[in-house]
């Protein structure tokens, strides 16, 4: 899998995994913290994780401006527990970051 460097208020985050295959991105809760970023508005609804339980994520942070190499974008993310999500990234980028990106994963 692919790791990039994305920077977010002028923080680096350097291990950024990049993944086409689901369909949200995905900010871990620590980030948030480390950030400074507002609390996360309420997620209107539950997700399917990897073992195909079903959880209510802890909110959603939407409009997000991030840097990729000094290109801007704007992405909404999906706030999750750091011990929800694999503990070698605390940020994935998905299908919606792709799509808007105009990204090809091949």
């Amino acid at each position: 899998m692919v790791v990039i460097r994305v920077q977010v208020k002028k923080k680096t985050i350097e291990d950024v995994l990049l993944d086409g295959g689901t369909s949200v991105n995905i900010i871990t809760e620590n980030l948030i913290t480390k950030l400074g970023l507002p609390k996360p508005k309420l997620a209107p609804y539950h997700l399917r994780i990897v073992d195909q339980s079903m959880i209510r994520p802890l909110g959603i942070i939407k409009n997000l401006r991030i840097h990729i190499h000094g290109i801007p974008y704007v992405a909404t993310f999906i706030v999750l527990q750091k011990t929800l999500v694999d503990s070698s990234y605390s940020m994935l980028l998905r299908r919606p970051w792709f799509r808007d990106a105009k990204v090809t994963h091949d």
